[in-house]
């Protein structure tokens, strides 16, 4: 049985990341670091990853590469005045994933599209590496196609920066659900809103 466009391509990114794969790997990477951080493509790189997350090779989508420096963002050590504990180097994590800042920054650089989603494509010891599908609400194409239309609603508008793509939903902890969720939606700071409005004061 003859294999789909979209199987070889899966095929062939596992085998980049095995052990015989790591020379190629090693040679891509290497080129993508000379790229500027934000990159559009042609096509995308994993075709069947954009193909399962809603990309269509028609008019009105659009595929960008991201760059991000990889670790913990940890600032430079100061020498003189603080011990290390009010320093402000130790012991911080990040509040948004990699992927959500790529999706971020993909946004920035196109302002007139609208994140559809994302996905990692790579990775080595400095960088990783995204690739952002995006959308234009305003083509006559998306506009047109019952399957995207819905992006071209104003409830839609800036929607990866109010965390509503899948890498933000998962940031927010809308992957959690049944018991012990209960205060993440609508999202945790309308919770703690409205539990300050109705929590009841008690004077001694």
């Amino acid at each position: 049985m003859a294999r789909s466009a979209y199987r070889h391509s899966a095929t062939s990114f596992r085998r980049l990341l095995k052990p015989e794969g790591a020379s190629e790997r090693r040679a891509t990477l290497m080129t993508w670091r000379r790229t500027p951080a934000v990159t559009r493509l042609e096509h995308p790189w994993r075709r069947e990853r954009a193909r399962a997350l809603g990309w269509k090779s028609k008019p009105g989508f659009v595929v960008a590469r991201v760059r991000l420096r990889r670790g913990g963002q940890r600032k430079r050590a100061i020498i003189a005045g603080r011990r290390p504990k009010r320093k402000g180097i130790l012991r911080l994590t990040l509040a948004k994933s990699l992927q959500r800042i790529a999706e971020e920054r993909a946004q920035k650089h196109f302002p007139n599209l609208e994140v559809l989603n994302s996905y990692w494509v790579g990775e080595d010891g400095h960088s990783r590496f995204f690739e952002v599908l995006l959308i234009d609400p305003d083509h006559p194409v998306i506009r047109t196609d019952p399957k995207v239309s819905w992006i071209t609603e104003p409830a839609h508008k800036g929607r990866v920066y109010r965390g509503r793509t899948s890498a933000g939903q998962r940031g927010r902890g809308l992957r959690w659900k049944g018991t012990g969720a209960e205060r993440m939606r609508p999202s945790r700071k309308a919770n703690q809103k409205y539990f300050r409005r109705t929590q009841t004061k008690v004077i001694p």
